[in-house]
């Protein structure tokens, strides 16, 4: 399951912050700040889709992620490239390379991260 754009930024926070109350996700946002009903529209929403949960204290809410940012993200790459680049990873990297602008430094980056990588396969 995919969550929209406005909900991946609620997520990005809470993997930040780890654990947070309303108040704290509110406070993650650069002004101007969304309505506290429209964030808790949105976390609803997160919750249903398994993203999140939360603990109850009194009244208050403590909002957790149960997917890992790593494991979420992972999932999207591999469909982008299954999607996209015809499940070729070679015609991923040649788009990345090809199509951002990357200096030589972060090319000499990525090379030495995949020698790395070739190395311990």
């Amino acid at each position: 399951m995919k969550l929209s754009n406005s909900e991946e930024t609620i997520m990005n926070h809470l993997w930040k912050l780890e654990k947070a109350f309303m108040k704290d996700i509110l406070d993650a946002f650069e002004d101007p700040k969304p309505a506290t009903t429209t964030v808790a529209t949105l976390l609803k929403r997160m919750k249903e889709k398994g993203f999140i949960d939360y603990k109850l204290y009194g009244k208050s809410r403590e909002y957790f992620p149960l997917v890992k940012k790593k494991d979420y993200f992972s999932k999207h790459v591999n469909n982008l490239i299954k999607h996209f680049f015809n499940d070729s990873a070679s015609q991923f990297a040649s788009f990345f390379t090809q199509e951002t602008n990357l200096t030589k430094e972060e090319l000499e980056d990525l090379k030495s991260i995949i020698d790395h990588e070739i190395k311990n396969k």
